[in-house]
């Protein structure tokens, strides 16, 4: 009889003790609900999370937490695609005001993606001049060509940009160079991707008002000056590829948000259909 007062009590005990825990769970989960509530839906995953550390026994207030942080979620990515939409809007009323200033070459019969040019640097304006050309394609992602044209081959691979206080930036030899003969001319070409330029790209922007040489690398080195048109062409064109980049990336992360949302209601839909059914 005694043994059997012992276990009666003991059993008391744990049950109070397990209402205990679930009690002080379920005010962690109040706290979360009201901050999910008010929309401050980092305090409210905190708060979610702080349950399944602190009180690991509470079943039946993690589960309640659980179905929250599934609406947490969903309101989070929410509230993420209404920040990038309006993100977009801007970028995209930024490229609206400056596209028509670029000229868009592009075949529609075997291009899926186009290239923008500064009206100074298309290819029937600048015949037989060795240069720098810069472009950007519809994605974003901008390149500098260098172009030597003379009576003999130089094999350049490379370019150096200098100015007029010695700083300077040089490309690593270019993954993408080729060459050909027209007419007894000779005529080298080598691209350079923006990231893989050894920053060319950036200096030349960044100088663009200054008296910035170039130096053609090679078997033989030529040297030039870069004109302010093409200067003002560069600048243009990074400025372009900012703004078409950054419209790139906001349409990943709005991929993403959507990507989590479809992932959430799916989850939502799997414990629904897991839930047992009255009869």
């Amino acid at each position: 009889m005694k043994k059997l007062t012992i276990f009666f009590c003991g059993t008391l005990a744990l049950a109070a003790c397990g209402n205990g825990i679930e009690k002080k769970a379920n005010e962690k989960l109040m706290v979360a609900q009201a901050a999910y509530e008010r929309g401050d839906y980092e305090e409210a995953k905190s708060q979610i999370d702080s349950i399944k550390i602190l009180y690991p026994k509470a079943f039946e207030t993690r589960k309640a937490g659980q179905a929250l942080m599934l609406d947490v979620e969903t309101k989070a990515q929410q509230k993420t695609l209404a920040y990038l939409d309006s993100a977009l809007r801007a970028k995209t009323e930024e490229f609206n005001a400056i596209k028509d200033k670029f000229i868009l070459e592009k075949d529609a019969e075997y291009q899926q993606v186009g290239n923008y040019l500064w009206p100074t640097q298309t290819v029937e304006k600048n015949m037989h001049r060795s240069f720098l050309r810069f472009q950007v394609d519809e994605l974003g992602k901008m390149s500098m060509t260098s172009i030597y044209c003379g009576s003999g081959n130089i094999h350049h691979v490379g370019v150096k940009v200098i100015a007029p206080d010695g700083s300077f930036a040089e490309t690593p030899a270019s993954k993408d160079s080729y060459e050909t003969t027209d007419m007894n001319e000779k005529i080298e070409k080598a691209d350079y991707k923006l990231g893989e330029d050894g920053n060319v790209i950036g200096f030349i922007n960044f100088n663009k008002d200054k008296n910035i040489r170039v130096e053609f690398i090679g078997d033989r080195s030529y040297k030039t000056t870069m004109s302010p048109t093409d200067r003002q062409a560069a600048a243009n064109v990074y400025e372009l590829a900012q703004i078409l980049s950054a419209m790139q990336e906001i349409k990943k992360e709005q991929e993403a948000a959507n990507l989590k949302i479809g992932f959430i209601n799916k989850k939502k839909e799997r414990k629904a259909q897991e839930e047992p059914t009255d009869k």
